[in-house]
């Protein structure tokens, strides 16, 4: 990318910036967020510690005030998670001095409700059932998730408001209508909502307004070298659950992740870029979707994503 080309994306990113378009996408982020501590009894705020999710943080400290944050946040740990991530998540809630309940995959595969298939299967899928556990456990009625429609056409089918029902499955045809900004909130004894406030948001909005806001974020985001083998297409992170397969040539890049996750199955993309601003330029220029690019598990049918949602997932 050239100098010339650098100058012109930056003037595209500086006119998203100054035209009020966040101003308007975080407006309405904090509206949802008040909405849901208004219209619901237990609700809890799902936070991995990853962009999108710190993302909706910095729009509940505005929305509430620092340490006022009216609902914990809960993280569903495969146990597969970066520590850079886990320690900056631990970090982040500490600092708002907000509640922070953390549920285990493994636990539930001590119980049984969770069995893989083989000791090298993701546990990416299995949060489901997990999750659902911490439903019943705690009694949630809402879970605020920091999904965006841009994502993948599963999640652009869903509510910013999406229904379940008591066996905490979404039915895409049975989704009530949002007009004017009003939603149905009404639920049955064991149902719940879950709520996507950043839905209406892309990949490139999220990293203008971290560049906006100089949201920290954990380490990883940003370029560094990393020890990687080029797997159909993707850059497999070496680590001891994704060791280098045979006839694999492992390579040290620089590297960043775009979307962080489960080691199984996300991957980072070559990067020099070291700051928010320098990730806006590399957005500006991609045509390729963050799930596209870095995830082993969306590398099935777009229907697989869509089946994981009605049993629960994310």
């Amino acid at each position: 990318m050239n100098a010339r080309t650098d100058t012109a994306l930056l003037q595209t990113a500086d006119h998203h910036l100054s035209s009020g378009h966040l101003d308007a996408l975080e407006e309405e982020t904090i509206f949802i967020l008040r909405e849901v501590a208004a219209a619901f009894e237990r609700p809890a705020l799902l936070f991995s510690g990853g962009k999108d999710s710190l993302v909706m943080l910095r729009c509940a400290e505005k929305a509430f005030g620092a340490g006022r944050i009216p609902y914990p946040l809960l993280m569903i740990d495969t146990g597969h998670n970066f520590a850079e991530v886990t320690d900056f998540r631990d970090q982040r809630a500490a600092e708002l001095q907000a509640q922070l309940i953390v549920r285990h995959v493994e636990d539930s595969m001590q119980r049984g409700t969770v069995r893989l298939a083989h000791t090298g299967e993701s546990r990416n899928v299995h949060q489901s059932v997990t999750l659902l556990e911490a439903i019943e456990e705690f009694g949630f009625d809402a879970l605020i998730g920091g999904a965006r429609r841009d994502e993948e056409k599963a999640r652009a089918k869903e509510r910013m408001f999406s229904h379940r029902d008591n066996f905490g499955q979404w039915q895409p045809k049975a989704q009530r209508p949002e007009l004017w900004t009003l939603f149905n909130t009404r639920l049955a004894s064991g149902e719940h909502f879950r709520v996507f406030p950043i839905s209406n948001w892309t990949e490139l909005d999220v990293w203008q307004y971290i560049a906006r806001e100089n949201i920290a974020l954990p380490s990883i985001y940003y370029s560094h070298p990393r020890e990687v083998v080029d797997r159909r297409g993707l850059l497999v992170p070496v680590t001891e659950l994704t060791p280098a397969q045979d006839g694999e040539t492992v390579q040290v890049r620089q590297v960043r992740f775009r979307t962080v996750g489960d080691i199984t199955c996300t991957c980072p993309v070559e990067s020099l870029a070291t700051t928010a601003s320098d990730i806006v330029i590399e957005t500006l220029a991609t045509d390729v979707s963050e799930r596209g690019a870095t995830r082993m598990d969306d590398k099935t049918s777009d229907a697989s994503m869509e089946k994981r949602k009605k049993d629960g997932y994310f």
